[in-house]
């Protein structure tokens, strides 16, 4: 395991940062405990003269929980269904974002 993965590994179990969740490849099956960073960043976009607010999940995953995360994936996190949109790696290959609607 590399430095960038220990300290991933140790972000995602503390418990003032990672929260459990489940994670369904494909959004079936029993799925995976995991642990996770969320964050909501909220999305303002301006659309017909108003701005407008969308609602955004990202998840912080150590890509050793989840090597390989994919749009349609489920994460239930908190109570909370959550739809994978989009994965992005980081450069090191630790972590993965992931872009989730509700």
């Amino acid at each position: 395991m590399t430095a960038f993965a220990t300290a991933m590994a140790a972000i995602v179990a503390d418990p003032n940062l990672g929260v459990p969740a489940v994670y369904r490849h494909g959004g079936v099956g029993t799925g995976v405990a995991i642990r996770v960073v969320r964050s909501a960043a909220d999305e303002t976009f301006d659309a017909f003269g108003t701005t407008l607010v969308r609602p955004t999940d990202v998840l912080l995953v150590a890509a050793s929980d989840v090597p390989a995360p994919a749009k349609g994936d489920v994460v239930l996190v908190v109570g909370e269904t959550l739809t994978v949109l989009a994965a992005i790696r980081d450069p090191v290959g630790a972590a993965h974002r992931l872009l989730c609607a509700r």
